[in-house]
């Protein structure tokens, strides 16, 4: 009896343990990633899109063509939507004419519905936002650093007194995040790639409660006011990059 009850203990205590560690695994990169890197080193933003060179650039260029728009093209937008837990790519030529070329599934956002107020709340912001800069040695694989909080969020957190509006708030890969979108390492491949190649300055990235072409964005309860605001800017940003949709 004692070795029976002694076995079924030592399968619980290894099953605790397996759960912890891939807790640990899965969220707290920002404890042991540093680590590895240590050993591994640091790689540079060049090295990366060298060899993303020889595994990615093909594949988009393809992609690219088939919806008759040049690569790197010469505009580009990352359109999410919180609700699907979707990312959309759109692009122009010079002529400014934006095309559907890809949509990705986000494969984790935290929070719900509605913008981000406070740092630790778990949510992903809205709003209309550029990439700042990339981040080849993310313990998410690769990241591209959003400018949150933007001017608006800044003035809109400074009128309320909120002093800690967040920060930090990324497109990267894995399947796991706390505020930001993680896209898996396959697709954060391609966007690392792509951004980089099309340029932060002709990049803007939309994120979106819901599709706006599907459904009107409805302001959840107990929200601030100049969330009405918010939601007509990126209703208004929306129909700029899709007023000559084209067939998904």
């Amino acid at each position: 009896m004692f070795f029976s009850r002694y076995g079924k203990l030592k399968k619980v205590l290894v099953l605790i343990s397996l759960v912890c560690l891939f807790v640990v695994y899965q969220y707290g990169r920002s404890l042991w990633h540093p680590v590895v890197i240590k050993f591994t080193g640091k790689k540079t933003v060049a090295e990366v899109i060298k060899k993303l060179e020889l595994t990615v650039s093909q594949e988009l260029s393809s992609l690219f063509l088939s919806k008759a728009i040049s690569f790197p093209p010469k505009n580009l937008s990352l359109i999410a939507f919180k609700d699907t837990k979707e990312l959309e790519v759109w692009a122009s030529n010079e002529d400014k004419i934006f095309k559907f070329i890809t949509r990705y599934n986000v494969k984790a956002a935290s929070g719900i519905l509605g913008p981000k107020l406070v740092e630790g709340d778990k949510q992903v912001p809205e709003g209309i936002y550029k990439i700042e800069g990339f981040n080849p040695n993310s313990a998410y694989h690769l990241s591209m650093k959003l400018n949150y909080p933007n001017a608006f969020d800044l003035q809109h957190a400074i009128n309320e007194g909120r002093t800690s509006p967040g920060t930090n708030i990324f497109i990267h890969g894995r399947s796991a995040s706390i505020g930001c979108l993680a896209m898996g390492d396959t697709v954060i491949e391609n966007l690392f790639y792509l951004v980089h190649t099309t340029g932060l300055s002709n990049t803007r990235v939309i994120i979106s409660p819901t599709n706006p072409s599907l459904s009107e964005l409805s302001i959840p309860n107990g929200s601030p006011i100049w969330v009405a605001e918010l939601y007509k800017d990126i209703v208004n940003e929306y129909s700029m990059v899709t007023k000559n949709i084209t067939s998904h």
